[in-house]
């Protein structure tokens, strides 16, 4: 896909002011459905996982949402998502979905997948003492196995907080460590057309996007945002679906 200048068509400009964003990647041809969460293949490897890499030359997006599940904010997203037939991966702290397990199920019923944020959101869990580290990472994913009949596919350190100890722990477990390749600092509340020049200015195939429904305050940028940029990644060709190495 090449980028166009929004000049040569008065209609870009037009777009651009619909969705809120400065530049538009080219029109592509129809797009195929989002992956279905359907069986998790996925062999976990002690490397963080940045980039979605599984169908080359395919422009696909992966999105995360951090930090919920939350009461007011998880299912909203979660209609927008099902609205634009878009899948995305959950990254749960264990204490929020002990409180909330309804939506974990919500979230797996509406086809998402899971991703474990530790137990407590701890501000470094790699340096952790060792059985705190294990309780966070190994107690979490045991905690959401209980609560929900769905694979933990992912683990997210928080703040990207990786060690090699964590990545052998969480590879060890069965979920595979997962990164991100661009951050849209939503929690930072800079207002949608922030959000959706971030998006565009950082967006490349196999991009992994980090946004949260959960964190506490409110996420209502966030979801005036998803709603703009599920037609818009959609109409530029791109196709949703799972992290995968």
């Amino acid at each position: 896909m090449r980028r166009h200048d929004p000049r040569d068509n008065p209609g870009t400009v037009l777009a651009a002011v619909t969705f809120g964003l400065l530049a538009f990647l080219a029109p592509a041809p129809a797009v195929p459905a989002s992956a279905p969460a359907g069986l998790v293949t996925i062999t976990a490897q002690p490397v963080v996982l940045k980039s979605s890499g599984a169908l080359r030359g395919d422009p696909t997006v992966s999105l995360t949402f951090d930090d919920g599940p939350d009461p007011i904010w998880t299912p909203r997203v979660l209609e927008v998502l099902r609205r634009n037939a878009a899948v995305a991966t959950f990254c749960v702290v264990g204490e929020q979905a002990r409180k909330h397990p309804e939506l974990l199920r919500e979230i797996v019923d509406s086809g998402m997948r899971l991703c474990n944020h530790t137990r407590t959101h701890p501000a470094d869990v790699a340096a952790a003492p060792e059985p705190e580290r294990r309780e966070e990472i190994v107690g979490a994913r045991a905690e959401l196995r209980a609560l929900v009949d769905a694979p933990v596919v992912y683990f997210r350190a928080p703040g990207g907080r990786f060690s090699p100890a964590v990545l052998e722990l969480a590879a060890a477990q069965g979920m595979q460590p997962l990164g991100w390749s661009v951050d849209l600092r939503d929690w930072e509340q800079p207002g949608r057309l922030q959000i959706l020049t971030t998006l565009e200015r950082a967006l490349r195939p196999g991009a992994v996007i980090l946004m949260h429904d959960g964190g506490g305050g409110t996420r209502a940028q966030t979801v005036e945002s998803l709603e703009l940029m599920l037609p818009w990644l959609r109409e530029s060709g791109y196709r949703f679906t799972f992290p995968t190495p």
